[in-house]
């Protein structure tokens, strides 16, 4: 299971030490300094669509509007910060923030 995000974000943290909690080891990826790279944005975009950007981010608000109006990937390829987090996958499951139908989903 992976988890992407920011070691700065609340939420990331608490998903991770609610995993721990339950033995569901989890690799905690910082998509500021590992950022995904192109290919790993587009199946990210495909498998969570435009919801993965937190429009209510400080990084959203200060990007161009030429970067607002790209493709989903390419907008966070361009300030990864604006992700909506914590992103986690499994490999074939997809969830976009930790709520408690999220947590419950994923078995904690």
């Amino acid at each position: 299971m992976t988890l992407y995000g920011l070691p700065t974000c609340s939420l990331c943290s608490a998903a991770l030490k609610a995993f721990a909690k339950v033995d569901i080891p989890v690799t905690f990826r910082d998509v500021r300094t590992d950022p995904l790279s192109e290919a790993e944005w587009a199946v990210l975009a495909v498998n969570v669509g435009a919801g993965v950007i937190d429009k209510a981010s400080p990084a959203y608000r200060s990007i161009n509007a030429f970067v607002r109006e790209s493709e989903v990937e390419v907008q966070l390829a361009h300030a990864p910060a604006m992700m909506a987090r914590p992103v986690i996958t499994d490999g074939t499951r997809w969830t976009v923030g930790w709520t408690p139908e999220i947590q419950s989903g994923w078995g904690v």
